[in-house]
């Protein structure tokens, strides 16, 4: 392997671990988001007739 082969591969290695890395950096110190109320469920309309009489 040629010496610019190896400085090519390594290059590209390392930019590719990096983007990686900020990406998991990013997802792991994300703000959690706030819980929805329960009026604002989004599977209400799976919900049978006997539990929607029981709100």
């Amino acid at each position: 392997m040629s010496t610019g082969a190896l400085l090519m591969m390594i290059g590209w290695q390392g930019l590719i671990t990096l983007i990686a890395g900020y990406f998991f950096y990013r997802v792991l110190t994300a703000k959690p988001k706030p819980d929805n109320p329960a009026d604002e469920d989004s599977y209400s309309e799976n919900d049978t007739e006997d539990k929607l009489s029981e709100n």
